[in-house]
């Protein structure tokens, strides 16, 4: 991907897939070091949801909740950061809540710096974005192939 743009676009492009999938849907753990695009693929998954308000890097709140409207129907997007929770005991009783709450409202729920819970949630696709050569990479794993 040659700028935010493009992350952005990928986001947009990853919410649509997401969408056709029939509930539950997989979360998105988001990987990738500090300014990898992480936020700005959450960005685009929040305009494809039609949500307009600014979407931020959730990490001094630790998370996010957003609202908007898509074909006529409202959306939701839940957005996480564990960045700053050192203790896996302390992100698992946080993600736990929100992934509660995602579901409750049949929301799409991304989480940036997963790698601070314990374990993997089952029903998620991974996205990792990394730097090299031209511009930013994304690898994405989906949900059924990480067993």
């Amino acid at each position: 991907m040659a700028d935010l743009a493009a992350t952005r676009a990928l986001g947009s492009e990853l919410a649509v897939w997401l969408l056709e999938l029939e509930p539950p849907r997989p979360l998105l753990l988001l990987k990738g070091e500090l300014g990898a695009g992480k936020t700005s693929l959450v960005q685009g998954l929040a305009a494809a949801l039609g949500i307009e308000e600014p979407v931020t890097s959730p990490s001094f709140a630790l998370a996010q909740h957003y609202s908007g409207r898509r074909e006529g129907r409202i959306s939701h997007l839940v957005h996480l950061d564990l960045y700053r929770l050192e203790q896996a005991a302390s992100a698992d009783e946080l993600f736990a809540q929100e992934e509660e709450e995602a579901q409750s409202l049949g929301a799409l729920l991304a989480v940036e710096w997963p790698e601070r819970l314990s374990q993997p949630p089952a029903l998620a696709w991974t996205v990792e974005l990394f730097h090299g050569g031209e511009g930013r990479h994304a690898l994405i794993t989906p949900a059924d192939s990480l067993g």
